[in-house]
């Protein structure tokens, strides 16, 4: 497992990644920081094409870009409903938002257990657990704290120049 620090705008990010590609992207302090790699032995000397693309992913978005979540090869771990639910998470596009209640409908599931499915996404920005809200559009429910959750929704409504 290949770890490696970013510093972001919004605080400094641990990235990890194994052979197959970026299996986390958490902010330091936030729920569940580096679950998946207690005991896994961290290569932090080793630059793997999976952190060398979510770096330049991540400079492209808080930058005010939009890259594509194609550009960054995701290794998630976690249960299938998990993934089910960050895959739903990465179908919400750039500058929208969904609420708990309406992915849930889309999954066929509750609320409550898709709020924790987000919760637990361990690729914090690049699967945009942040564009989910609470119902009525409420802020609620954000890893990485719910001031980090605002700045990444006021920074996805700005407008964007393109290229």
């Amino acid at each position: 497992m290949c770890v490696c620090d970013y510093e972001s705008p919004l605080g400094k990010m641990l990235l990890a990644a194994d052979d197959g590609g970026l299996t986390g992207a958490w902010f330091y302090g936030q729920r569940y920081f580096a679950r998946g790699l207690a005991g896994a032995e961290k290569d932090t000397e080793t630059e793997t094409p999976a952190l060398v693309a979510a770096r330049l992913w991540l400079d492209a978005y808080f930058a005010g870009g939009r890259p594509g979540v194609a550009d960054v090869p995701l290794t998630p771990r976690g249960t299938a409903f998990q993934r089910r639910v960050w895959d739903a998470l990465l179908a919400i596009p750039y500058g929208e938002t969904r609420t708990y209640g309406e992915l849930a409908a889309e999954l066929g599931s509750s609320p409550r257990a898709v709020g924790a499915a987000v919760g637990k996404n361990p690729i914090s920005v690049i699967v945009p657990c942040h564009r989910v809200l609470g119902a009525g559009g409420s802020l609620t429910g954000y890893a990485g704290g719910l001031e980090r959750k605002q700045a990444l929704l006021e920074l996805e409504a700005s407008p964007v120049e393109q290229f």
